[in-house]
């Protein structure tokens, strides 16, 4: 799933590529990739982009006073293409799902791969329109977003630690990969409890979030949009790693199984060398 680092990359891509050109067209393939009707897509037919914008995972492309939102949810992703097809695209069973046209040939697709449809398109008037924006918590990487603040989120808060970096209403932008490596940089379990951090250890938090969430909107700096995912698996140290040795301290990469996700950890620098229960595997041999 795309989120912060590469949601803020895509931004700054397409605010090189977009910003100041008209758009010609926009073509719904999937039909429920729309999530509104009022203004229909017709209207930012002719209207000049004005601004890219990212609000946690979510693209805002103003244009003519409008805001064209896109939420790439597991398997979305955003294709640039200097020149498109000229025949339309056609409804199908592909992964394609809505397409930009701008005046003189370029534009984007934007595709989903899978069975599982959670594609989301908005033309709103206002980006807080979108419910999923509206309930956003603070940007993680806002520079008037100081540790303080930080600790007045988790102040009162019940959950484990990998549950509270994933909830978009708390933090925005932080998903299931950068959560992993989140903790994995403060040497912290997913599961303690967030009520038992110290205030030592809020500020390692609070470093490591900045920290990792930087250096991974540094590493995609300037790279094409197509280069993107392949950027961020490369860059990640323990998601999506299992078995593999940590880069820090040598021990095996080890990783806990739910019904549609997982998560990857080190025991030795986050879990006192214990393994975590596979809570999967436990159900099976019970």
């Amino acid at each position: 799933m795309p989120e912060l680092p590469e949601v803020e990359a895509l931004r700054e891509f397409l605010d090189a590529h977009l910003v100041r050109r008209e758009i010609a067209r926009v073509l719904p393939v999937a039909v429920s990739v729309l999530k509104t009707y009022d203004p229909p897509l017709s209207a930012l037919e002719g209207a000049t982009v004005t601004a890219v914008a990212r609000h946690g995972k979510f693209l805002d492309i103003g244009a003519g006073g409008l805001h064209l939102v896109t939420h790439l949810a597991r398997a979305g992703w955003l294709h640039w293409k200097d020149e498109l097809p000229a025949a339309p695209p056609r409804p199908g069973k592909g992964p394609l799902a809505l397409r930009v046209a701008l005046t003189g040939g370029a534009g984007f697709d934007l595709t989903e791969a899978g069975t599982k449809k959670s594609l989301a398109v908005y033309v709103v008037r206002d980006p807080a329109d979108v419910p999923g924006i509206a309930r956003l918590g603070p940007d993680p990487l806002a520079e008037d977003f100081g540790r303080a603040d930080f600790a007045a989120l988790l102040d009162g808060e019940r959950r484990q630690l990998k549950g509270a970096l994933r909830d978009q209403s708390l933090i925005a932008g932080i998903g299931n990969a950068y959560s992993d490596e989140i903790l994995h940089a403060a040497k912290m379990s997913p599961f303690r409890p967030v009520a038992n951090l110290t205030e030592d250890e809020i500020t390692t938090l609070y470093e490591a979030m900045r920290t990792t969430l930087a250096e991974a909107v540094e590493r995609s700096h300037g790279l094409a949009a197509g280069r993107l995912k392949a950027e961020k698996k490369s860059g990640l140290r323990v998601h999506g790693r299992t078995g593999e040795p940590c880069p820090v301290c040598g021990d095996t990469i080890r990783e806990v199984s739910f019904s549609d996700s997982s998560l990857q950890y080190c025991p030795t620098c986050q879990t006192g060398g214990k393994p975590l229960a596979d809570r999967r595997l436990s159900r099976l041999l019970k």
